[in-house]
């Protein structure tokens, strides 16, 4: 049976962070279950390399578009190699089989009639790589709120209006195909609006696969780029995906414009597809440009890529939003890796070594029925929700059985057992220590997909000769382990972690990581990893950071301040009873009118201090540019007055 499952084609636009690491984990994860439910799996990434964004970042490095995306794409190959991700296909949109995919769907698509070509004139978001509808010159756009560019351009397009009906008779037969239920909701609202036709090529670019007949023109990246998920697997007879899984930024692609561009083409649809949530930083989506990115590298180095796995799983239910912090991932090992299996792991074949020379004992009916019938029903409900993809709930699931079974040896005791020459204790101490190694087998079993490297090394120290990755779930069953089945010597798998200590090394890996990215592009080092040779102070912490009570402010009024020729005095509200009075050295740039009404940013935890007999009770926040012309900060969406800025 084959099971074919993918993930995103990342664009390489910037180097793997976080949230690229978590949809590849998910999918590893996905892998490995669907092969011990006797699937042949295969999973797909890949990097999508072709677009104006790439063109631009590629003569920002002061390189050519096929160095850059060289770079950045054995960036990706190499993280998910450095992490242990059993990737099967890396497919490159650069890639001569690749070309030709795209070239024989779009002539497909033609000679069904769902192509014409036309002319375009709008706005358009190079970040994005979308068309703006009903936006005017300079309108930020609605996803990424940058401001669009406007283009004029001949196009080729596709009548994706013209299965608007087909996709909602799809959505409503099909509920699964489209997962959460969430996600199908907002692609049923979107399909509801109604369809305009989708331009898919550009002429104003010229770092792309080019239209067939027609080389001006280069495909517009979401048909260049959905084909690769075809193109990865060409004449391996695996087509349709079982699973496309995804972030929900870029579902309204995969669950509207694909099946479109398949049914015109009389394709296969993939079966589903599964739009996951953010990861947040500081309740921020992580994004190059908010400089708020984490990578793995640096987690793997001090505390493994289990634990990466493990919390990333555990933390977060997956589709919807979930936080990263290092607090909390550090918190979450200690507590429940070092604490839970990794305590129950060591105490268990520790008392098998020294109680029964490490032999697993021959125990009456299997062990104990109280733990037994607890671990039937775990294996059986942590499958079922893996199968749900509802990893939180399937790992939360197994922690219970490693508690009762931790409940279960202190009721028992077995170093009392162990004391006493009865031969009733005897079997009662056999059955102690079967029950545990068993529970633990299993549990062991269960968690190899989520945390493999760590299950693998318990594995043999449990004595099995065969690798943990051929169990298969008919191998689950209570009562499985071998009697007599000698251990191997025991290995702590996950050592205690010291908070603050584990939290600064991850941070400077984290700059060291930084700093060589920026170097494979030929970049200058950050602010954030040249901060003390630039200016001789000391980098600051993010709780350093965190101190600094940035607000959103509102200017009321602004005065001229007699005799200061650079100063105004400003009454500011940011949300309190009273406005704040602020004294700015401003007043060479902005006229004090222009200012009413103005949002800016205050520093509102300042210490209050006198200038020209005024009371300034917090800090106005602007850069400074050429001799020092101040330019306040602002907003280019709205924000509450009073928010604060983080």
């Amino acid at each position: 049976m084959k099971y074919y499952l993918t993930t995103p084609i990342y664009y390489v636009n910037a180097a793997p962070h976080l949230g690229h690491t978590y949809t590849t984990i998910a999918a590893d994860t996905i892998k490995r279950l669907k092969t011990m439910q006797g699937y042949d799996a295969v999973l797909t990434t890949g990097t999508d390399e072709h677009g104006q964004k790439i063109e631009r970042a590629a003569a920002a490095a002061a390189k050519s578009p096929r160095e850059f995306t060289d770079i950045i794409a054995a960036e990706f190959k190499n993280q998910w190699d450095h992490l242990g991700l059993s990737i099967d296909r890396f497919q490159r949109t650069t890639g001569e089989n690749h070309a030709k995919a795209v070239q024989d769907l779009f002539l497909r698509c033609k000679k069904n009639g769902y192509i014409y070509k036309g002319r375009y004139t709008g706005q358009y978001c190079v970040s994005c790589e979308l068309y703006v509808s009903d936006a005017k010159p300079g309108d930020p756009c609605p996803d990424c709120g940058r401001p669009t560019e406007t283009v004029t351009e001949e196009n080729y397009y596709f009548k994706l209006s013209e299965f608007q009906d087909r996709l909602l008779d799809l959505y409503l037969k099909q509920p699964d195909f489209i997962q959460p239920e969430t996600r199908r909701n907002e692609v049923l609202a979107f399909v509801r609006q109604g369809l305009q036709d989708l331009s898919i090529s550009r002429t104003t670019i010229k770092w792309g696969i080019p239209v067939p007949e027609d080389e001006k023109h280069v495909f517009y990246v979401w048909f260049d780029a959905l084909t690769t998920y075809m193109s990865a697997v060409e004449g391996e007879n695996l087509w349709p995906a079982d699973l496309h899984l995804i972030g929900k930024e870029i579902l309204r692609f995969h669950a509207v414009y694909w099946p479109a561009f398949l049914w015109a083409a009389g394709l296969e649809i993939p079966k589903k597809i599964f739009a996951h949530g953010w990861l947040l930083i500081e309740d921020e989506k992580m994004s190059k440009s908010r400089g708020n990115m984490v990578r793995a590298t640096p987690i793997q180095k001090v505390l493994g890529a289990d634990a990466l796995r493990y919390f990333l799983l555990r933390e977060v239910v997956f589709g919807q939003d979930g936080s990263f912090s290092y607090d909390a991932l550090v918190g979450r090992y200690n507590s429940d890796l070092a604490n839970g299996l990794g305590n129950l792991a060591s105490r268990t074949m520790s008392m098998i070594h020294q109680y029964r020379g490490g032999v697993i004992p021959e125990a009456k009916q299997g062990g104990a029925d109280q733990i037994a019938n607890i671990g039937r029903a775990t294996a059986a409900a942590a499958l079922d929700a893996f199968e749900r993809l509802d990893f939180s709930k399937a790992l939360e699931t197994i922690w219970a059985l490693i508690a009762a079974v931790d409940k279960y040896i202190v009721e028992q005791a077995p170093w009392k057992l162990a004391k006493s020459q009865d031969q009733v204790d005897a079997a009662a101490l056999n059955e102690t220590l079967y029950t545990a190694a068993e529970a633990l087998r299993i549990v062991t079993a269960l968690l190899y997909p989520v945390i493999p490297e760590s299950t693998a090394r318990i594995w043999r120290q449990l004595g099995f000769d065969d690798p943990i990755e051929k169990v298969r779930i008919a191998d689950l069953h209570w009562g499985h382990l071998p009697a007599g089945q000698q251990l191997k010597a025991v290995e702590g798998v996950f050592p205690r972690a010291e908070l603050n200590a584990s939290i600064m090394k991850m941070r400077d890996y984290e700059q060291e990581d930084l700093a060589r990215q920026q170097a494979l592009l030929g970049k200058q080092p950050t602010a954030a990893t040249t901060a003390a040779a630039s200016n001789g102070g000391p980098q600051i912490t993010i709780d350093d950071f965190a101190k600094v009570d940035l607000r959103v402010g509102l200017v009321k009024s602004a005065v001229a301040i007699k005799g200061a020729n650079k100063l105004l005095h400003l009454q500011v509200d940011i949300g309190e009873p009273q406005p704040r009075s602020i004294v700015a050295g401003i007043a060479e740039a902005y006229e004090p009118g222009a200012l009413v009404g103005r949002k800016v940013v205050i520093v509102a935890n300042l210490a209050p201090r006198k200038l020209r007999g005024l009371e300034s009770q917090g800090m106005i926040v602007a850069a400074s540019i050429g001799n020092g012309t101040p330019v306040l900060a602002g907003f280019l969406e709205d924000a509450p007055v009073g928010a604060r800025l983080k």
